[in-house]
């Protein structure tokens, strides 16, 4: 008898993001380039082989499945960057891989600065219309010297609203 499949498989975490756009090819290509992303595992539809039907790339230690749009079935983010789901990135250095997501063709969603939580941390939006967040850890903050800098992060921006 065969040894029963692993419930989930190697390389895969609990949670795995799969994203839906419009282009998978060319993300998939966008992603290695703005993120290093590698692999590429992709399966495309029966007779039409521009059409993603399923593909698996990795950035770091994650999986990302990506999948083109099909109308009824599953449908991408309309390109705005308003989408209610953020990618976060932990990386060595994250002015580097800002730099690298923006040459790539990323626009800024919130520029790169040093947050009261201890990251580095700014904002990307791809050309398919996902936000990634992009930090390097810097410091360890206490709870209180955390719970001070929120305030004075949200009573400045209040006083720059007017």
């Amino acid at each position: 008898m065969a040894p029963s499949p692993k419930k989930v498989p190697d390389n895969f975490h609990s949670v795995t993001p799969h994203l839906v756009v419009k282009g998978a090819k060319n993300a998939i290509a966008f992603y290695k380039k703005a993120f290093g992303a590698t692999g590429e595992d992709c399966m495309t539809m029966p007779g039409a082989p521009d059409q993603v039907m399923h593909a698996q790339i990795r950035i770091g230690d994650s999986m990302i499945m990506l999948a083109d749009e099909f109308s009824g079935c599953s449908e991408g983010p309309d390109g705005s960057g308003a989408t209610p789901v953020t990618l976060h990135l932990y990386v060595e250095d994250a002015d580097a891989v800002f730099a690298q997501a923006i040459a790539a063709g990323a626009t800024v969603g919130m520029p790169l600065a040093d947050m009261f939580w201890g990251d580095r941390y700014g904002q990307v939006i791809d050309p398919f219309g996902h936000r990634w967040s992009i930090a390097t850890h810097m410091r360890d903050y206490t709870p209180e010297e955390m719970a001070k800098g929120a305030e004075e992060m949200f009573a400045a921006h209040a006083a720059q609203q007017g």
